[in-house]
């Protein structure tokens, strides 16, 4: 039998080779682009009732305001008004909410520590969240519709096809993404995001360029831009792929048969950005919510308590405003030290190298080494959660100083990177185990 001729990493370079050798991550791309495909041609189905030309209008006036970054988020479904309008921003709150209330609530933080069942039990505290809070918001935006003439219809005749349409269209994208994190490739929820993304970026780069084609410091601007964003980039790259490495010693020494070997030696890898893109993705959620609502009631000629509140809202966080950066810093602050502290716990990890006989060097096992992980986790985050900020914030600085719409904010281009990273890793992962097992089985052959 012919031998495959195959790459320096082990990958046949034969395609059909390739495809036959890792089958199994071939139906998982072909799962995750179905799905995405899936979700493209769902965001173009309209709300039953809808002006578009009311609408149309309604979208060109508030392009630079929530509804532009609410929109990009959804791949335009929101101006559209499809039936995926309000995306998995629902899900994303109730997933806020539960992580949240696990923290405090002792029936919940004990539902965290019983493995498997506990985490599909907060799953489905999850989905009910996420249906109430879809429930809420459509019948919020379905009003905020009628309010602004935006509707061909009013009433009960506008709200049960609307309100039941949005909210469907919410639980599947939050259905969706599940299935794209069990079946496909990456975490389905950032998927769907960065599919958004994409979908949005080619207009909203069109806009940009139409807007910098009347005059040369116009298009230096543009270039300037473009540059920056390069380098940002690759500064995403580089914060997202550093971390601290604790070294850790094992006390027991090995013995097979008559030898005995030295203790061994390993480490504790602490990424600088523990918490990922959630910091940015809750923290622009939590800030849309109200203000999108302001804006779709803002047309109102005589506007409830509820609208007026709503509307004060959406007037004093701006987007771009001083405070709107402010307390869009203050939430991914937040949300940095608070999803680190969920997904890491210095005392769970000091008690597991404790019992496995482990020990950090010059530190005293139990206390002092929950102390010094404490101490090293607090200074990863603050270093992680200024890096996120000034990523976040710093093209909304640049936005306002120089007067011009950028195709993509910073918490846009964190997404991306991010996802964009995390999806090649895990390509890669299942490319090494596939490779890990034909090398075991060829080893049990022999």
């Amino acid at each position: 039998m012919s031998k495959q001729s195959v790459s320096k990493s082990g990958i046949p370079l034969n395609p059909i080779t390739f495809v036959r050798k890792y089958d199994e991550l071939w139906r998982r791309m072909l799962f995750l682009i179905g799905a995405l495909i899936v979700y493209r041609l769902g965001s173009h189905v309209p709300v039953p009732g809808i002006n578009p030309v009311a609408l149309a209008d309604f979208f060109d006036a508030g392009k630079d305001t929530f509804l532009g970054m609410f929109n990009m988020f959804s791949g335009g479904a929101l101006e559209r008004m499809s039936i995926m309008a309000l995306g998995i921003m629902p899900y994303i709150s109730a997933s806020i909410v539960v992580q949240m209330m696990s923290a405090v609530v002792p029936s919940l933080e004990a539902l965290k520590k019983e493995g498997e069942t506990g985490r599909r039990t907060l799953s489905k505290y999850t989905r009910q969240g996420t249906l109430a809070l879809a429930f809420v918001q459509a019948v919020g935006m379905s009003a905020g519709l009628i309010a602004g003439g935006l509707t061909l219809s009013s009433g009960l005749s506008f709200y049960i096809p609307a309100v039941t349409s949005l909210v469907a269209g919410s639980m599947f994208l939050m259905w969706l993404g599940e299935q794209i994190t069990e079946r496909g490739i990456g975490n389905g929820i950032s998927m769907l995001i960065f599919a958004g993304i994409i979908a949005s970026a080619p207009n909203m780069i069109s806009g940009a360029l139409a807007s910098g084609s009347g005059s040369g410091r116009d298009l230096l601007v543009l270039l300037i831009f473009a540059v920056l964003g390069v380098a940002v980039t690759a500064g995403i790259v580089y914060m997202e792929r550093a971390q601290r490495r604790v070294p850790v010693n094992y006390a027991q020494k090995l013995q097979e048969g008559r030898k005995i070997y030295a203790q061994q030696q390993a480490h504790l890898p602490l990424k600088l950005n523990m918490a990922g893109v959630i910091p940015a993705i809750f923290a622009s959620s939590l800030l849309m919510l109200p203000a999108s609502l302001g804006q779709f009631s803002g047309a109102s000629e005589n506007p409830s308590t509820i609208q007026v509140i709503l509307q004060n809202i959406s007037l004093v966080l701006q987007f771009g405003s001083p405070l709107y950066l402010l307390v869009f810093g203050v939430l991914i602050i937040f949300f940095c030290y608070f999803y680190t502290a969920l997904m890491f716990n210095p005392k769970e990890v000091a008690e597991n190298l404790k019992r496995s006989g482990a020990y950090i060097p010059g530190i005293r096992p139990g206390q002092q080494t929950k102390r010094y992980l404490d101490f090293v986790l607090n200074r990863l985050t603050f270093i992680g959660a200024m890096y996120m900020t000034v990523i976040c914030l710093m093209p909304m600085v640049i936005q306002s100083a120089f007067g011009m719409p950028l195709p993509l904010g910073g918490a846009s281009l964190l997404i991306m990177v991010v996802v964009l990273m995390d999806f090649i890793a895990q390509v890669q992962a299942h490319i090494m185990t596939h490779q890990y097992h034909d090398q075991t089985l060829i080893k049990s052959s022999r």
